[in-house]
């Protein structure tokens, strides 16, 4: 994982909501980036229907929130469709940006990506880097930190 007080790196990708073009966002908004593994299974479910419940929390920082894994963009907004996703699900075509990342994969890449969650401050650097299916508080508390 990328350390805490690194520049984030900047990616343009395709998403369920048009091209994201991260440079676009860094150094102006914080950014919520979600590595999970695999759309529709139930842990990744359980994370992002957790953030799609909480919208309330990322508006009040003015978050972006960012889904992202290796799965096709008609996965990606089908899942998203089926859950009522609200927010970018990022295809990563080529594994390019868990590498840029630094974002591991589970046994040989057989079941993707490992989870990671990164929130990147309004300065553009790394203000948290954790993996695991991160609670809402923990990630609000970090953005709250860094609108201080």
């Amino acid at each position: 994982m990328l350390a805490i007080g690194t520049k984030a790196p900047a990616f343009t990708a395709e998403s369920t909501q048009g091209t994201i073009r991260l440079a676009d966002h860094l150094g102006k908004r914080p950014i919520v980036l979600i590595f999970y593994p695999k759309d529709n299974t139930p842990i990744c479910t359980k994370q992002l229907c957790a953030v799609r419940d909480s919208k309330a929390q990322y508006a009040d920082y003015d978050a972006l929130v960012l889904g992202v894994n290796p799965g096709s963009l008609e996965e990606h907004r089908h899942f998203s469709q089926k859950f009522g996703y609200d927010f970018p699900l990022v295809t990563d075509t080529g594994d390019a940006i868990r590498r840029q990342y630094d974002v591991g994969q589970t046994l040989f890449g057989l079941l993707g990506q490992h989870r990671v969650v990164y929130v990147i401050g309004r300065d553009g650097t790394v203000r948290y880097a954790a993996r695991g299916n991160r609670p809402t508080a923990e990630l609000v508390s970090v953005l709250s930190r860094d609108s201080e």
